[in-house]
């Protein structure tokens, strides 16, 4: 089951505490559903909870007949839940407060009685069109409507709760969508989907935890490379001092650490100076390397 199943499988299950809530809900299943005028209203959806929560809620809200209202699925499954009686859908239609009439469909708040109807509506609407990408891919939350100014509508509901919500057009559809994590979060909670946020906030953790473990990872290599171009210099110098004029040339404090290195091309200049007979600090270390390299310049 995809991660965005899921999480109408768990908005499915919830249960609206006032009526007024169960009401809210149900508009917001129709009016953002495949189709919502007096002409058609319909549901297209692959989820059967989803389906079985539309059919339940028109029925207990809209006060229609459960035969009133048709169920088909077709071989890819898609089910399919429509109002073929035009004076049932005319019912559904002025109960939310529209008129048969209407062209343009838009948010009739009047069906919005405590504070929390705003949520259960958006509930609704996610349910009839909405999706949600798999965290472990991208963080995307949309909804969508082939109603313009019911999209405009949404996004002024939305960021009236707080969200800052994108539009676009996408094959004859606006969707209003979230980018951001912590809102998609607070979306999915508000909206009664507590389990999802949570495992959304674990995929998130985890993969917090695995970039960081990759930058230092990262990090680390880089400075492997670094500390092997810098021995491959000193070695490089060390060998040119001794072809030329012999090791036994050196200072004593130079020539000791000039074997080390030769014996020694992976230590780093901290481990270096701890292996010698009087250590010397990373810096110490540094500073007579330079005076090799120089030596082996002239």
């Amino acid at each position: 089951m995809s991660f965005s199943s899921s999480v109408k499988q768990e908005l499915a299950a919830k249960v609206p505490k006032q009526s007024c809530c169960a009401v809210a809900q149900a508009y917001g299943l129709l009016e953002f559903g495949y189709s919502f005028s007096a002409s058609f209203i319909s549901l297209k959806t692959e989820n059967k909870a989803v389906a079985a929560v539309y059919r339940s809620f028109t029925i207990t809200v809209c006060g229609l007949e459960p035969r009133s209202i048709t169920e088909s699925a077709s071989a890819s499954g898609i089910i399919t839940i429509k109002i073929p009686s035009k004076p049932d859908r005319i019912r559904v239609i002025e109960r939310f407060g529209h008129a048969s009439t209407d062209i343009s469909i838009r948010i009739n708040r009047a069906n919005f009685e405590c504070d929390d109807c705003a949520a259960a509506y958006l509930r609704g609407a996610f349910l009839s069109s909405g999706a949600v990408t798999d965290p472990n891919v991208d963080y995307h939350l949309e909804l969508s409507t082939s109603f313009h100014r019911l999209s405009l509508d949404m996004i002024t509901l939305m960021g009236e709760l707080g969200f800052k919500v994108r539009l676009v057009r996408r094959k004859g559809n606006n969707i209003i969508y979230l980018k951001e994590s912590e809102q998609i979060e607070d979306c999915l909670t508000l909206m009664g989907a507590n389990n999802s946020t949570l495992e959304l906030m674990r995929v998130k953790m985890i993969k917090d935890i695995r970039n960081k473990a990759n930058r230092i990872t990262n990090c680390e290599s880089a400075n492997i490379d670094k500390t092997a171009a810098a021995s491959a210099e000193q070695i490089a110098a060390i060998r040119r001092i001794e072809s030329r004029q012999g090791l036994n040339s050196l200072p004593d404090e130079l020539k000791e650490l000039a074997l080390l290195r030769l014996e020694n091309p992976d230590m780093s200049l901290r481990e270096l100076g701890e292996n010698l007979n009087k250590p010397l600090s990373r810096s110490g270390v540094s500073h007579r390397m330079r005076r090799l390299i120089e030596l082996a310049q002239k």
